[in-house]
């Protein structure tokens, strides 16, 4: 005769299993202005703006730039920016850089280009609460303005912001997806029935007694009182829990949330002209705005000495207008000349020539090189 008992319960047949936690495609209506939602977790479509929300370039304009004066720095400026690196160094000495001798400090025209370009992106998602009497939005107080046609209050210029609202009369009540209006869920740990397999003696009821061969034997499990089964410990022996979408109002509200997303795209260009300076150290240190221009669009830069500038210039902004103009609305645009500071100087130290670059409106210092790794000053 087998003495195992019979652990596996039976389960409702009325409680479903648990379904998907998003709604499962074709599971909502389309809202008219809102279509191109598929359903899933990562449903958010994008809205590109109508041609009336974008500016129109006007042909053949152009900007002019004044000239500016290349920056020089002086002797004590220079040894104090490198005594300020070498403390930075543990290893070096500040030996050198106290006593060494300039042989020349050749400032180096270095001018940043950038372009800003700030604009407002919307898309919209499904969500969804649940829903216990809360006032319904829904369509029957009318038709849902479009997504460019709700308005928001604008931040401050060139500011990243994300801001997101309902859409007016999109919101409807439907059965939850997830339990199916049951409001509770099956247990996937013990599949409804509310009672697992004990784990101590795996579902005989009896364990084998400690001890040597001559009273060795069967007795009952004390885990599970012989039963073979224990209370399942994830839903406390009931076979089912609460609905974790809905949490047990059965019902759920959805509505299309809409996401405006300001964003301020940069892109910066400096010539590559200094072959022993890694012009990546450009990008820590700020340099003297001596030409801002800032309109809803700006245009190509004439003109200016340095030619590659005026071509960056013309490239950039085209590129910035067709690339954010095809998803987004351009609100403003800003380009800026910097005279970024850059002298190279060189000195000896006992006999032998070395240099450093100084940077940026930081005064700081970039030196392949330096005369001692010593650390005794």
């Amino acid at each position: 005769m087998d003495e195992r008992p019979d652990f596996l319960g039976s389960c409702d047949p009325t409680i479903p299993e648990e379904g998907p936690s998003a709604p499962p495609p074709g599971w909502l209506d389309d809202v008219h202005g809102y279509q191109g939602h598929k359903g899933g977790e990562n449903d958010n479509p994008l809205y590109p703006p109508p041609p009336a929300y974008n500016p129109t370039p006007e042909l053949d304009r152009n900007t002019s730039v004044p000239n500016v004066r290349v920056p020089i720095v002086s002797e004590d400026v220079a040894r104090e920016a490198l005594l300020k690196y070498v403390e930075s160094k543990w290893k070096y000495s500040a030996k050198p850089a106290r006593n060494l001798t300039f042989k020349e400090l050749k400032p180096v025209t270095v001018y940043r280009y950038r372009l800003e370009t700030y604009t407002e992106t919307r898309t919209s998602s499904w969500q969804f609460e649940h829903y216990n009497g809360q006032p319904v939005d829904g369509p029957q107080y009318g038709v849902s303005p479009a997504p460019w046609d709700i308005p928001v209050v604008l931040p401050e210029r060139f500011t990243d912001r994300v801001e997101q609202l309902r859409v007016p009369h999109s919101s409807v009540i439907k059965v939850c997806h997830k339990c199916h209006g049951c409001g509770r869920t099956r247990c996937g740990s013990c599949f409804g029935k509310g009672q697992s397999r004990c784990s101590s003696c795996h579902g005989s009821g009896f364990r084998n007694k400690p001890g040597n061969h001559k009273n060795s034997g069967r007795t009952r499990c004390t885990f599970c009182h012989g039963r073979g089964r224990r209370r399942c410990i994830s839903c406390q022996g009931h076979g089912f829990k609460t609905c974790t979408v809905c949490h047990g109002s059965q019902n759920l509200l959805h509505f299309i949330l809409l996401t405006v997303t300001w964003k301020n795209n940069v892109e910066d260009f400096i010539p590559d002209r200094q072959p022993d300076f890694p012009d990546k150290k450009f990008e820590g240190v700020t340099g003297d705005p001596f030409f801002v221009d800032e309109n809803v669009l700006v245009y190509p830069i004439q003109g200016f000495p340095d030619d590659e500038i005026c071509a960056v210039s013309r490239t950039m902004i085209n590129q910035h207008l067709n690339k954010f103009s095809s998803t987004s609305r351009i609100l403003q645009q800003r380009q800026t000349i910097e005279m970024v500071p850059l002298t190279h100087a060189y000195y000896t130290y006992s006999g032998k020539d070395y240099s450093y670059f100084v940077y940026g409106t930081e005064n700081k210092v970039f030196a392949a090189k330096y005369p001692t790794a010593c650390s005794i000053l």
